[in-house]
Parts: structure tokens; C-alpha cells; sequence
């Protein structure tokens, strides 16, 4: 890992807006259904990337410890799930991961570059947003959040050094461009609160 610790705004290009922290207050049990769907998903990620370029043994052992704590995350959202009587829910994903994965290129060092720093964008995002919702959501969720703020800034940390490592002439050029879009996905209002959406849009 780096010497100095990164902040998560070291790489977003605007920060969560404050419309968004009430809306996730104010339906925090369908953004925690959301939330254990991103924890699936985030260990997902890091088994498709470890079976994607095996020959990186480096980028594989980081990818599988991320993977089993991302899967320990998701095991903690669903017992908070139990303790506080939020069922489960089939929910339709927001455009946000789809909108950054259409951005991806299919050539390498290209793809890896890309996949790298979208993952950094989103664990960056994530990691923000806990640390804000922490305070104000019910225990023991909010304890969680706070948790899981320190460990989201590590993931992201170490998807920044394994894009700065493999590409490095290129990397910051094309953070640059992704977290634009990373900012406006995540800050556009939108009809559907998810942990990476916009907030809802206001009727006129």
C-alpha cells in the first residue's frame, strides 16, 4: 500500500450531494436492501478480475483477500438486515456500474486499466458515503457504516496502487476522465434511490 493514506476525494471529482444523505436517511431500509446487493456484487468483481489476468499473482492474492472480506461485509449487512425486520427485495440496479462499465475499453492494457479505476471509483464512492450516513442511521447499522468506511478506503486505495503500478503513463490521465462521469451518475437526480444514485428528483 502507499506510504500516506489516500482520501476518498482525492479521486471523486465531486462529492456526494447533501440531498442524497437525506434521502438515504429517509429510506435507509430499501438503501440497506441496495447496499447487500453492492457488497455481492463488489466480491464479484474481484473474482472476475482475479480470473481475468491470472498470470498477475500480485493482483490475485490482493483480489481474493478483497473478495472474502467484501463477502464477510455482505454476511454483517444481512444479520443487520435480521436485527432491524428489513426484508429482502429484488431491486432494479441503478444505471450508475452500467453507465461506468459501458465506458470500458476492450483492448489491453486498456481494459485492465479501465477496470482497475472504476472499481477504485466506486469503493472511493462507497467509502464516502458510509462515512456520511454513519451518525445518522439506527444501530447497529450505523456502527457498521463506520466500519465499513475504513475498510471501502482500503479497497479503493489498493485498486489506485495496482492502476498506477500496471499503467503508469497512463493512469491519471484516465481517472481523470472516469471520475467525471463517476461525479455526474452519482449526482444527477434520478426516479430510484440506490447507495450509488443521484437523489430522488423533485416534482415540480
Amino acid at each position: 500500500m502507499s506510504a500516506s493514506p489516500l482520501q476518498a476525494d482525492s479521486i471523486l471529482r465531486a462529492a456526494t450531494p447533501a440531498a442524497w444523505v437525506a434521502d438515504a436517511c429517509a429510506h435507509w431500509p430499501e438503501l440497506l436492501q441496495d447496499h447487500a446487493n453492492c457488497e455481492k456484487k463488489a466480491a464479484s468483481t474481484a473474482l472476475a478480475l482475479l480470473f481475468a489476468y491470472p498470470h498477475d499473482r500480485p493482483l490475485g492474492l490482493a483480489l481474493a483477500r478483497l473478495a472474502r472480506e467484501e463477502l464477510r461485509h455482505f454476511e454483517q449487512v444481512q444479520r443487520c438486515m435480521e436485527v432491524l425486520g428489513v426484508p429482502f427485495a429484488r431491486l432494479r440496479p441503478a444505471r450508475y456500474a452500467q453507465a461506468l462499465r459501458a465506458e470500458l475499453r476492450s483492448s489491453e492494457p486498456g481494459r485492465l486499466l479501465d477496470l482497475l479505476l472504476v472499481s477504485a471509483l466506486i469503493e472511493a464512492r462507497s467509502a464516502e458515503r458510509f462515512a456520511l450516513l454513519a451518525p445518522h442511521l439506527p444501530a447497529p447499522l450505523g456502527r457498521l457504516y463506520g466500519d465499513l468506511a475504513q475498510a471501502e478506503a482500503r479497497h479503493f486505495e489498493l485498486y489506485v496502487e495496482f492502476a498506477s503500478s500496471r499503467v503508469p503513463a497512463e493512469w491519471q490521465a484516465r481517472l481523470h476522465r472516469l471520475a467525471a462521469l463517476e461525479a455526474e451518475l452519482s449526482s444527477t437526480p434520478g426516479s430510484a434511490l440506490r447507495f450509488h444514485s443521484g437523489p430522488l428528483a423533485r416534482r415540480a
